[in-house]
């Protein structure tokens, strides 16, 4: 898989602004580069320039002066790609870094697929997978929880926790080996309790990795959130306190919301994608009832439920419908409205939904700051403290992770049943294989493209 041909592209997000950078990496990327790049005088060139070093000119194609730039020279290996690398920063004209880019090409390099530079830096050994990861999940965060937990990632936090297990797992599994080997000179006596003592020691470490992938998950994808309510209950007038513009249609005529909108907005750094349904309730209406089946469907496979209640109006069949389906889910209850005068009370719905409610006014828009809180209790095991957490984000994590963990409970399983030894040293090797698909040490070829593909171009 490791090429070593010159690729380039445009490292910055297309479009017109201050700067603009082709990136160019590869064994003739100084080459390349000096093919394209003139100094002022004419007379340098980047060949004979020390590593880590910028300098001014124009780059050029054939006579004519396209633009002029900064050129960052960096040798390889330390570079990111862990390559000789050259960046042109250019001025950032869509016109001007595309006509860059295409004389970098006809000066000898090739145009980078997706995350090409990334992958470089991978299969090079300057980064593992899953900080290779790491560096998508950074660019796409949506949350301030979500950032620093992919930073923290970059860093290394999930390598080193894996590679601290793997180490571990590779002792025992070589100790047991040179044991069936070499039994005069090294004894398995006692051996079972030890192995079974670390065991539980990988067992506890793997399950605190996989619970925290639920706190993962709801931080780099969000919370998946429906907003339920019966028509008028101040669902629409919600989703725009929330987002913070008027994006729902808000009226006094029951039944004006007919099809669900989706927004994503941040609370207090925690992500929801919230969608504002329309009103549940028995209706003759062929449009509305689709609604109402399309908000029942959203419901189906949220995470959170915000059922909103009309404080101002007596509870109904309506009523109880929502509250039998969200009784067993996670969900707040919001008796809205609270600027009127109160019919219905907050323990009379506390007791009926079997949830937590708050009293809000949308229209006053108080309230929110509670409703935030308890979204924040619900998803979040504590405080966050990204200094010593390692936080698993990746689906693809979560999943090795879970299938290490069941190796090692066949290990332990086999120690109580008396197993031989050899079975031990066959569950450990897998568990120690599975570990190795998240940093990338056992991982096939059609995984890395897969995994890479799903970069932006120059990244």
């Amino acid at each position: 898989m490791v090429n070593t041909d010159t690729i380039a592209a445009i490292a910055t997000a297309m479009g017109n602004s201050g700067i603009g950078i082709v990136r160019i990496s590869g064994d003739e990327a100084i080459a390349v580069a000096d093919r394209v790049f003139k100094t002022k005088n004419g007379k340098k060139k980047l060949a004979g320039e020390k590593s880590h070093t910028i300098h001014y000119g124009f780059i050029c194609d054939g006579d004519e002066i396209i633009d002029e730039v900064l050129v960052m020279l960096m040798r390889g290996p330390r570079s990111f790609t862990a390559e000789d690398t050259v960046e042109i920063d250019c001025h950032g004209g869509m016109l001007v870094t595309r006509k860059i880019l295409e004389t970098v090409l006809k000066a000898g390099a090739r145009i980078a697929e997706p995350g090409e530079f990334t992958k470089r830096a991978f299969l090079n050994g300057r980064i593992d997978l899953s900080q290779a990861e790491a560096v998508i999940d950074v660019i796409n965060s949506k949350n301030e929880y979500a950032l620093r937990s992919s930073v923290e990632q970059l860093r290394g936090s999930v390598s080193k926790k894996i590679k601290g297990l793997r180490e571990k797992i590779l002792y025992e599994i070589a100790f047991i080996e040179s044991a069936l080997d070499d039994p005069e000179h090294i004894s398995l006596d006692g051996y079972r309790d030890k192995l079974y003592g670390v065991a539980e020691e990988a067992e506890k470490e793997l399950t605190k990795l996989i619970r925290s992938s639920s706190n993962g998950r709801v931080i780099s994808e969000g919370i998946k959130t429906v907003i339920l309510g019966k028509p008028n209950a101040g669902k629409s007038s919600l989703m725009n306190v929330l987002v913070g513009e008027d994006r729902a249609i808000v009226t006094d005529i029951a039944g004006t919301t007919r099809d669900i909108l989706e927004e994503h907005i941040s609370l207090q750094g925690i992500s929801l994608n919230i969608v504002d349904t329309a009103g549940i309730r028995n209706t003759d209406d062929v449009v509305e009832k689709i609604g109402v089946s399309r908000a029942m469907d959203a419901a189906e496979d949220a995470d959170l439920i915000i059922y909103v209640v009309d404080g101002s109006r007596d509870l109904d069949e309506n009523d109880r419908q929502i509250m039998n389906f969200i009784h067993d889910r996670k969900a707040v209850v919001l008796l809205n409205k609270s600027d009127l005068e109160p019919v219905v009370s907050v323990e009379e719905i506390t007791e009926a939904s079997g949830h937590p409610v708050i009293a809000v006014s949308a229209k006053e828009e108080t309230g929110i700051d509670r409703l935030e809180e308890e979204i924040k209790s619900m998803f979040y095991e504590g405080e966050i403290d990204f200094n010593d957490q390692v936080m698993i984000t990746n689906v693809r994590h979560a999943k090795a992770l879970k299938e290490a963990l069941e190796s090692i409970r066949m290990v332990k399983q086999s120690i109580e049943e008396g197993m031989p030894e050899d079975f031990y040293s066959i569950d450990l090797m897998n568990a120690y294989e599975k570990l190795g698909l998240i940093v990338g040490e056992s991982v096939e070829d059609d995984l890395v493209n897969e995994i890479f593909s799903k970069f932006c171009m120059g990244k």
